[in-house]
């Protein structure tokens, strides 16, 4: 930061009008940066007071790692602001890409710790410095224009259900400013001695290739970012186009294959913008250019009968008539919800219920095969199998948990509650599968 002035300018514009705010805290000087103006702004700001909320993620990789956490907490202290913070362990810190497993990992926690406690908008740390390293990382991986975008100053967390706005003050600040606000202001930070270690990517274009870039074209880390900027406005003409390109393709959370292959005859470029709008709309990575033309290959021989899988980003595509969906993992618990007393809507009687629940005698259990149950009035009961039939169910979708009060099969996730167990009248619930 060239001044505090500028800080505090760039600052205000940058951040959530919200009364509860979250900030993730490394003890780094970033973090500590973000941490001494953010409390100085929400000062400012007495007539209208946020609170704010300083989260610490402590993974464990680092000697010193307890230390830093100890630093986090008084930190917190000084500033006088709520603190709380998650422990992550890895099972071999060797196995795998450890940058990318402790950054997931990371981002989960500190979405938990939110949640934990109401808070919708969380503060990080990212500077001018980390976009450039971002859009080089990208380059390096042969990313496109939403990869070559890299961070935004602030976006939804991505995740199924998820409320988090994730939110990047700093992202136009450059480190060089904001190692002369922490002197001005005599901010301590601590140093983590893994940065130093080019054996990670990032850190090698950290310590290695950005400085060189900066020798060769002063300015290059600035100019990174500004591209980045340019390309993130370039991606949101790109989405634009898919939305109408798509607009016969798009059923629901699907996407139709026929006319999907009937755009590609003609246009493979707007039809490869399409599937990645529709990956992108379902909260999914970008696939890899090798990945996108393996799946072409799929598509344009698979018969009109048959069925695809494809594993990516950890759920399964499946292409299942002539249509292509996402099964998202339906790990959940079940729920009771409360029908108001004069709604009609029926309900299960809620003392039955409560009783059943303290006597431990409500259980979610898995199919088996040969479950019936009676989901409408006037209906004999039918078997899962038939009523997965009726309602056209994928067949990925039909393991679907079942509820059972006091042995008696009551509700299935996705198809509907047992009709003779409902009442009209009284104090009632409905069950309902809520996914986690």
């Amino acid at each position: 930061m060239a001044s505090s002035r500028k800080s505090k300018s760039s600052l205000k514009a940058a951040l959530p009008a919200a009364k509860r705010i979250g900030l993730a805290l490394s003890g780094g000087l970033d973090s500590v940066v973000l941490l001494d103006t953010i409390c100085k702004a929400v000062k400012e700001n007495s007539h209208d007071p946020t609170e704010l909320w300083v989260f610490h993620i402590h993974h464990g990789l680092q000697k010193p790692a307890d230390q830093w956490l100890v630093f986090c907490e008084q930190l917190a202290k000084k500033y006088q602001v709520h603190f709380d913070f998650r422990l992550l362990h890895f099972a071999d810190p060797s196995q795998g890409n450890i940058e990318a497993r402790a950054r997931v990992e990371r981002y989960d926690a500190l979405t938990d710790l939110c949640i934990e406690h109401g808070i919708e908008d969380l503060l990080l740390a990212h500077h001018q410095n980390d976009q450039a390293e971002t859009v080089l990382l990208q380059l390096l991986r042969g990313s496109g224009v939403a990869g070559l975008s890299g961070m935004p100053l602030h976006r939804a967390n991505g995740n199924q259900g998820d409320p988090i706005t994730l939110w990047r003050p700093l992202l136009n600040q450059s480190r060089a400013e904001l190692e002369v606000y922490a002197k001005e202001y005599k901010l301590k930070w601590v140093e983590d001695p893994s940065n130093q270690n080019t054996r990670y990517r990032r850190n090698a274009i950290r310590k290695e290739i950005i400085p060189r870039l900066e020798k060769i074209q002063p300015g290059a880390i600035g100019n990174l970012a500004r591209s980045a900027t340019l390309l993130a406005q370039s991606q949101v003409l790109l989405d634009r186009l898919a939305k109408l390109d798509g607009k016969d393709l798009f059923q629901g959370s699907r996407l139709k294959l026929a006319p999907l292959l009937a755009l590609a005859k003609t246009d493979q470029a707007a039809a490869n913008n399409v599937l990645r709008y529709w990956l992108k709309l379902n909260n999914l990575a970008m696939p890899s250019q090798e990945r996108l033309e393996s799946w072409w290959k799929d598509l344009k021989v698979v018969k009109p009968d048959s069925s695809l899988e494809w594993q990516h980003d950890e759920v399964s595509i499946y292409l299942w008539r002539n249509v292509l969906q996402i099964a998202h993992c339906m790990t959940g618990r079940w729920v009771f919800q409360n029908v108001p007393l004069r709604s009609k809507l029926l309900g299960l009687p809620a003392d039955w219920v409560n009783t059943a629940e303290e006597k431990g005698l409500i259980e979610e259990r898995l199919r088996q095969g040969a479950e019936k149950i009676q989901i409408k009035p006037n209906t004999p009961r039918k078997t899962l199998k038939n009523l997965f039939q009726e309602s056209d169910t994928p067949p990925w979708e039909r393991q679907a948990p079942l509820l059972y009060i006091k042995g008696q099969l009551v509700a299935v996730a996705g198809v509907g509650t047992s009709y003779p167990h409902l009442a009209s009248s009284g104090k009632r619930v409905l069950p309902s599968w809520e996914l986690l």
